[in-house]
C-alpha cells in the first residue's frame, strides 16, 4: 500500500469517526422533559405539543413519563440531574407547593432543588360524574352524598394533587363524605369512572368533554370564576352557593444550579411557543389557558400558590398526614 493510499484511508476513517462522534455528541443533546403523569393525559398531551414546538426550534426535545408518588418520583429525579438544561421537570400544584404541607417525608426541597424556567398553562377543576350515577346535578350529589355518608368514591391522581384536593374542598364546604381512591393518571381515572368503577372524579376539560358530548359522563360543577366556553350550561361552584375555585397549573423547572443563560434560552424558546397561533389553537381547543412570563415571574408565583394553599390544607387536616 503506497503512503498516499493508507493517508487516505486514515483520513477517510478519521472522517468517518468523527462523523460518530458528532453523532453521539448530538443525541446526547436532547431536552427531556419529565412528566409525573402516566401517558396520555391532559397535562402530558399539552407538554408534548411544548416539546414538539421545542424540537421545531432546534431545541431537539422528548418527553419521559414517571408517575407515582404524588409526583416526587419524577420530581426526585430531575432535582438530582445534571444542572445543564437537558433535563426540565413539568411542576405543578402538588409537587412545587401542596406536597411540602401534605407528606411528612420529603426526598427533595422544591424550593431549593430546582431553577424556574416558565409557567405554561394552568386548567380550571371540574366535577364529572358517571353518567348513570343517580345525581344530576351538584345539588342532587351533595343531598345523596349526605344521605350515603362515605358511600361515593371520588378519584384523584394523587392526594397533594388538585384532583384531590378540590374534591376534600368540596366535602368539607357542603359537609359530606366521599371515600378518596387515587390514581397515576388522569386515563385510568376517566376509564375507572366509564366503567363505573368510582362515582366522581375532579378532572380537566380535555379527556372528560368528548365522553361528556357522547353522554358517557356529566360535568356537575366547574371549580372556577367563569363558566368554560365548552360547557356553557354548566355552572361554576360559586353560582351553586360555594366560594370554591381550584386550577391545575403547569410550569417547566430545571435543575438548581443551571446556568442563566441556559434557562434564559428554554424561557425565550416556551414564550415564543406560547404565542405561536397554531400552539394557540391547540391549547384551546384542549381547554388548556396559556400562561407563560420570566422565570423570576415563575418563581414568585410558586411561592405565592404555596402561601395560598398551606393555611387551607393546614386547616382542612391534611398537613403531614401522608
Amino acid at each position: 500500500m503506497s503512503i498516499s493510499h493508507f493517508l487516505r484511508s486514515l483520513l477517510c476513517v478519521a472522517t468517518l469517526l468523527s462523523a460518530a462522534l458528532f453523532s453521539v455528541a448530538a443525541q446526547a443533546q436532547v431536552t427531556r422533559i419529565v412528566v409525573p403523569f402516566n401517558a396520555g393525559g391532559a397535562t402530558d398531551s399539552y407538554v408534548r405539543a411544548i416539546a414538539d414546538e421545542m424540537t421545531r426550534r432546534g431545541i431537539q426535545t422528548i418527553v419521559e413519563n414517571k408517575p407515582g408518588g404524588s409526583g416526587m418520583i419524577a420530581a426526585d429525579f430531575v432535582a438530582r440531574a445534571k444542572p445543564d438544561g437537558l433535563t426540565l421537570f413539568m411542576g405543578s400544584n402538588s409537587t412545587l407547593a401542596n406536597n411540602v404541607v401534605l407528606f411528612k417525608k420529603m426526598t427533595y426541597d422544591p424550593f431549593k432543588a430546582f431553577t424556574p424556567v416558565s409557567h405554561i398553562g394552568y386548567q380550571p377543576s371540574i366535577l364529572i360524574a358517571r353518567a348513570d350515577a343517580p345525581f344530576t346535578s351538584l345539588k342532587e350529589y351533595v343531598a345523596y352524598a349526605k344521605a350515603h355518608p362515605g358511600q361515593i368514591n371520588r378519584a384523584s391522581v394523587g392526594a397533594g394533587n388538585i384532583t384531590n384536593l378540590a374534591g376534600v374542598m368540596l366535602d368539607r364546604a357542603a359537609g359530606i363524605t366521599t371515600t378518596h381512591i387515587p390514581y397515576t393518571g388522569d386515563p385510568l381515572a376517566i376509564q375507572a369512572l366509564l366503567a363505573g368503577q368510582v362515582d366522581v372524579y375532579v378532572g380537566s376539560l380535555t379527556l372528560a368533554l368528548p365522553y361528556t358530548q357522547a353522554g358517557k359522563l356529566r360535568v356537575l360543577g366547574v371549580f372556577d370564576d367563569k363558566r368554560l366556553e365548552q360547557l356553557p350550561n354548566t355552572p361554576t361552584l360559586k353560582e351553586s352557593g360555594y366560594n370554591l375555585d381550584a386550577y391545575a397549573w403547569y410550569c417547566l423547572v430545571a435543575p438548581a444550579g443551571t446556568p442563566v443563560a441556559t434557562v434564559d434560552k428554554l424561557n425565550r424558546t416556551i414564550n415564543e411557543i406560547l404565542q405561536d397561533k397554531e400552539f394557540v389553537a391547540h391549547a384551546s381547543q384542549i381547554g388548556v389557558v396559556r400562561r407563560g412570563g420570566t422565570p423570576q415571574e415563575l418563581g414568585q408565583f410558586i411561592q405565592a400558590e404555596y402561601d395560598r394553599w398551606a393555611p387551607v390544607l393546614t386547616e382542612l387536616g391534611l398537613a403531614k398526614k401522608f
